[in-house]
């Protein structure tokens, strides 16, 4: 037997293995359900507890659920379901005193959240997803006419090699440097005695050493004479 598809109604969202206690969870979400949206999402921002912010996160998903695939406005929704289970427990150990330890439990929940339409109604099947655009192939290059070689650079004409003059013998040239005066070549310039000059200094004259002061000796014989006179 073919299965037969109910109609949807809800629209949902869950978050799993949030970092709060059940308990904590339970008392927002006790205070939001069967409430619409606009004043699920007013009794949010003011609350004080920290499981607010969890519990805003997962309404704000489900109402994105519905809007971005059932195309339907989130306004118009209210607040069918709102429960919160547990999840597994992180169990973390304290010393305390005498040696001994005591247990921290870090407790964790799934909060679940479901949006219907008011008085029951049907919420319409989800949108098929947009079929992949087909990818444009790139245009095949056309074959155009092909570019001529480029002709080869016309060769130069060959530089014609003028004949080597005609070496002289050698007993001409011998003959040629002979001929040649010695006298064309420069005497090499006389070196001039080197000059060395002395350096003159000035004679020291003794200058008359100045008179040492002859400093004035203590008179102990005059303090001695008259602490005897004390006495």
């Amino acid at each position: 037997m073919a299965a037969v598809e109910e109609p949807r109604t809800q629209v949902r969202a869950e978050a799993r293995y949030v970092r709060t206690a059940p308990r904590k969870a339970q008392l927002v979400t006790e205070q939001i359900r069967g409430r619409t949206v606009p004043e699920a999402r007013t009794i949010l921002a003011f609350m004080t507890r920290d499981a607010a912010r969890d519990v805003e996160r997962v309404l704000s998903s489900a109402v994105a659920n519905a809007e971005a695939n059932h195309n339907l406005d989130g306004d118009d929704l209210y607040v069918s379901v709102a429960v919160v289970g547990a999840g597994p427990t992180l169990k973390r150990w304290r010393a305390r005193a005498r040696g001994r330890v005591a247990r921290i439990k870090k407790r964790t929940c799934h909060i679940t959240i479901a949006l219907a339409l008011p008085e029951g109604g049907v919420i319409p099947a989800p949108r098929p997803a947009p079929a992949p655009a087909p990818v444009a192939e790139p245009p095949a290059e056309e074959a155009g006419p092909r570019r001529a070689p480029r002709k080869k650079a016309e060769e130069e004409p060959a530089v014609e090699e003028k004949p080597a003059a005609e070496e002289k013998p050698a007993a001409e040239e011998k003959s040629a440097a002979e001929e040649k005066p010695a006298a064309e070549e420069k005497p090499a310039a006389e070196e001039k005695p080197k000059t060395t000059r002395k350096r003159t200094t000035k004679p020291k004259v003794d200058e008359p050493k100045a008179e040492a002061k002859a400093k004035p000796k203590p008179k102990r014989a005059a303090t001695r004479k008259k602490k005897a006179e004390d006495n």
